[in-house]
């Protein structure tokens, strides 16, 4: 028996025959009667496209399908080269190419001890178990059967005494030839990981007069093709907006996508044709190339998405919400995980398929630091297990590795698949990326073909609150740049209260200014992330949202503005929901308007009274997401969103039994909101504009005037909640204002990227 080992290339030749490359983990082209089936040997190192390569007696089943394959079809070809080693015979055998595919496919070869009787009966069962048909059944790993051969070289092989010691010799030397050729293996399989050469390197400058559009608050402005040919990323020229690009790697220039304004965290499709992206509060897709933009579904503030061969996509469509699943070609897109009380998970975001198509990774944040990190799932599930800890996303990228970030250093740790376990330390790959850490998120991807793409560019707090008035002259601003959203001003305008992110993993809490004398307090204490608020008309309680671990789901809850005493929880434990969110308190104090999310995801507008039993009912019936609903001055008319229209529109229906309405936006609309005395309506255009909608002296019929533009806000558009709250008297406005979100720093673009590991 002769053997030629070499790591990466494992060669084991009984006999002299040249056996090489049995195809490590890669898919073959199906099977069909008009299939080239070549042995790739070291006088034919090369075959044509369409053929099957590798030593064919030696392909798993999954190779000879064309399916999917992984680190277990190696375990497979392993295990055939070991029984030929063990019998001097091949574990499959045909007259033909054809007929060695069925056996591969249907028989189970001949057992071991039937050919050689002294062979040990647990060796027959570890080779047999990597030839299971079923990549699940075989060893998950080289280093599996490992320990295995080694248990049975120590004793636990099973052999009867008089066996042992008539043929000890010959197994021990047997065995110690099979662990060395199973050592080389592992040692082979591992160093494929770290491919050959130097990594290059690249800069990608934005297109002139368009810089990049960075936000410490909006992630996912780049994404790289699967084939490693394009980049997509967000870019703003000037008087425009930001929208997407593309640039192909072999091209000087890139052209903007139209339709694609406002738009962030895109992501591919498997066969790089494809964008899909957030945008204006909706998922979108876009060719490539350019065309009309298709709208799948809501996503009031997406946080990724990940797009499989199968067609399905999984995304995040808010920021406190499980993953969601729907078909790329649209439809009704349903809840895919759920959040687990018992960890305190409070999002669900930036998930990945993993090569399969079944399994997938995504980032879980919690209440507890030590159970935020990147989890994977599979479909069919919601139930999911954490991979590692951390405060930012993780991307599995070929050869098996996880590449995710440690502050500003990009890392990758090997992976294995079959086992969804990380092993071996992280090792640096780039230093110097950006990291959004109220995001979680750090802004790197990397194509199937070693192509690695990340931003340098600084993130900053981005967002200030200032004071505009009606004509968008800046006023005055209120305190320091902060992460802030959803301000309201209490019913008597002295208080502001507002979100701030608090802790450094990203989540919100609710605080309150006052606004004569500059200071300001924290009110919610959750230690969650929070939604709201919504001031009652005394102003001394806030409606707030959260999750908690005794409950799934995001619920309402009631707490005194100044911070003392304990929150009320305010529905009823039978409601059952997937989110709860406040939007308005009528003014009478009795009734509380809210967004009920059920679990397909759509959402309806609910009133919950705040009294007596508190028996919440729907305000209106309507098959399309209703939301955002604020009751009007006298409590008799509701201004709210709905998208019906095929996009987000304004629309004022009676109260409180729901009647005839009247839409006030013509070309979109969200963020409704009433002037003191019922004359003004206001709302927020799809290009964040502070819009303006005349009403009649009279509400007792409802008819809209003239509607005209203020001023516009610096976009946001990926922040939930709403952005700006107008003063009594309609003559100022406090407002979230993005402060310069756009670089010039360029892109690094990485081709080899594992070759960096070689350099550790």
């Amino acid at each position: 028996m002769h053997r030629d080992l070499k790591p990466g290339n494992i060669m084991l030749t009984p006999r002299g025959a040249k056996l090489l490359d049995f195809g490590l983990a890669r898919p073959a082209a199906p099977l069909t009667s008009s299939t080239t089936l070549t042995a790739v040997t070291q006088d034919s190192p090369v075959t044509e496209q369409g053929t099957i390569v590798g030593t064919f007696q030696y392909m798993s089943p999954e190779q000879v399908e064309g399916k999917e394959v992984d680190g277990r079809s190696d375990i497979f070809s392993l295990g055939a080269v070991l029984y030929e080693m063990v019998t001097r015979e091949k574990a499959f055998e045909g007259k033909s190419q054809f007929s060695v595919a069925a056996a591969i496919l249907e028989k189970e070869p001949t057992s071991i001890g039937t050919i050689k009787p002294m062979a040990p009966p647990a060796l027959d069962h570890a080779i047999r178990r990597s030839l299971a048909k079923a990549p699940e059944e075989r060893w998950q790993s080289a280093h599996d059967l490992k320990i295995e051969l080694e248990w049975i070289a120590q004793g636990g092989s099973g052999i009867p005494t008089t066996a042992k010691e008539k043929s000890s010799a010959w197994v021990a030397w047997l065995l110690a030839l099979i662990l060395s050729g199973t050592a080389l293996f592992v040692a082979g399989y591992f160093s494929r990981s770290i491919p050959k050469g130097q990594p290059m390197r690249a800069s990608l400058s934005p297109p002139p007069d368009a810089p990049f559009t960075v936000s410490s608050s909006i992630p996912g402005s780049m994404a790289i093709s699967p084939d490693g040919r394009l980049i997509t990323f967000t870019a703003k020229a000037k008087e425009a907006v930001p929208q997407l690009w593309v640039r192909s790697l072999d091209s000087l220039a890139s052209h903007p996508l139209t339709g694609t304004e406002n738009a962030f965290a895109p992501f591919w499709s498997p066969d790089s044709r494809w964008i899909a992206f957030f945008s204006n509060g909706q998922l979108k897709k876009v060719e490539a190339s350019g065309g009309p933009v298709e709208t799948l579904c809501d996503a009031p503030t997406g946080r990724g998405g990940t797009w499989s061969r199968e067609g399905l996509i999984l995304f995040s469509p808010n920021i406190s919400q499980p993953l969601f699943q729907i078909a790329a070609t649209g439809g009704t897109a349903r809840p895919l995980t759920q959040m687990d009380s018992s960890r305190q998970e409070v999002t669900h975001r930036w998930p990945q398929f993993l090569p399969d198509g079944k399994h997938y990774l995504f980032f879980v944040r919690a209440a507890t630091a030590g159970m935020t990190g990147v989890y994977a799932g599979v479909l069919g599930s919601d139930q999911h297990r954490q991979v590692i800890s951390g405060l930012t996303n993780a991307v599995y990228a070929e050869p098996g590795y996880l590449l995710f970030g440690r502050g500003d250093v990009l890392v990758a740790q090997l992976f294995d698949l079959g086992r969804m376990q990380v092993s071996g330390v992280p090792v640096g790959v780039a230093s110097g990326v950006s990291a959004m850490s109220a995001a979680n998120y750090v802004s790197f991807s990397v194509s199937q073909t070693s192509t690695l793409i990340y931003s340098s560019a600084t993130t900053v707090i981005d967002r200030q609150l200032s004071w505009y008035d009606r004509q968008g002259k800046q006023l005055s601003k209120l305190g320091q740049p902060a992460y802030a959203s959803g301000p309201q001003l209490s019913p008597d305008g002295k208080s502001l209260a507002l979100r701030l992110l608090t802790q450094p993993a990203g989540n919100f809490e609710i605080w309150v200014f006052d606004l004569a004398r500059g200071l300001q307090a924290r009110t919610s204490f959750s230690g969650l992330t929070v939604f709201g608020p919504v001031w009652s008309p005394d102003g001394l309680q806030l409606a707030i949202s959260h999750s908690t671990p005794q409950a799934s789901g995001v619920h309402m809850y009631l707490l005194q503005a100044d911070g003392t005493g304990k929150e009320e929880r305010l529905e009823q434990p039978w409601f059952e929901s997937l989110a709860n969110y406040p939007s308005s308190w009528s003014p009478n104090g009795h009734l509380l308007l809210f967004d009920h999310q059920d679990k397909s995801g759509k959402i309806s507008m609910w009133v919950l009274p705040l009294s007596g039993d508190r028996r919440p009912y729907r305000f209106l019936e309507t098959p399309f997401n209703a939301q955002m609903g604020a009751f009007s001055p006298d409590g008799h008319w509701v201004a709210y969103v709905s998208n019906d229209s095929g996009k987000d529109e304004i629309y004022v229906a009676p109260f409180p039994n729901a009647g005839a309405r009247v839409r006030v936006s013509t070309e979109g609309g969200s963020q409704p909101r009433w002037r003191r005395d019922g004359r003004e309506l206001y709302y927020l255009s799809p290009e964040a504009k502070i819009m303006l909608a005349e009403l009649p002296p009279a509400m007792s019929d409802f008819r809209v005037g003239a509607v005209r533009p203020l001023f516009a806000l610096s976009g946001l558009t990926g922040v939930p909640g709403y952005l700006y709250d107008v003063s009594a008297d309609g003559q100022r406005f406090i407002t979230v204002q993005e402060l310069d979100r756009t670089s010039t720093v360029p892109l690094t673009v990485v081709a080899n990227w594992p070759a960096e590991l070689r350099k550790e």
